[in-house]
């Protein structure tokens, strides 16, 4: 478990609350899922992440517009009382933290590891299996992949394993090969 991030503070207090509800009303894979496209419609609209991450807000004016959101999104049950709850209590700006202590949670009840992988573009879902199958033999553990897209990377990818991470992107290797053309000067 020396690996395996700690799920500790605010974020993590909460994520355990969800967790452990979720969990006993069996509906850990749908609370997963409907924290997953809620985070979704957080990095699709800039008006959004801007509610979730501004403090200038009240905890009323955040909950009026999360519910709107949440309506529309036909985001409800569990998943959706806890984004409310968490915006009743001020705690918005926290959410993607909780979100990812809640996949660690659900992740280590599963016997699983999960890896950060951040790609220049979108990778087909055969490569994505390969990134998997190869960190499964690695860890001798299943690997749930988190992946994000980030082109400043320019290609390559970097994955980020528990507390290791192997940065393979074209950005690194091109940052060494600049540094030690000024060091060969």
């Amino acid at each position: 478990m020396a690996d395996e991030p700690i799920v500790s503070g605010v974020a993590g207090r909460y994520a355990t609350a969800l967790f452990e509800l979720a969990l006993e009303s069996k509906s850990l894979d749908a609370v997963a899922a409907d924290l997953s496209r809620f985070e979704a419609l957080v990095d699709g609209s800039k008006d959004l992440d801007r509610l979730v991450r501004n403090p200038v807000f009240t905890a009323e004016e955040q909950t009026k517009a999360l519910s709107a959101v949440l309506d529309q999104a036909e985001l409800g049950g569990l998943a959706g009382k806890f984004l409310l709850t968490v915006a009743q209590k001020r705690r918005l700006f926290a959410v993607r933290d909780m979100i990812k202590a809640f996949r660690v949670l659900r992740s280590r009840h599963r016997g699983e590891t999960s890896a950060e992988v951040v790609v220049a573009e979108p990778l087909a879902d055969k490569h994505l299996a390969a990134i998997q199958e190869m960190l499964a033999k690695a860890t001798k553990k299943d690997v749930s992949l988190d992946v994000k897209v980030d082109p400043a990377i320019l290609g390559g990818l970097v994955v980020k394993l528990g507390s290791r991470m192997v940065d393979a992107s074209l950005k690194t290797k091109l940052n060494s090969i600049k540094l030690a053309m000024k060091e060969a000067r």
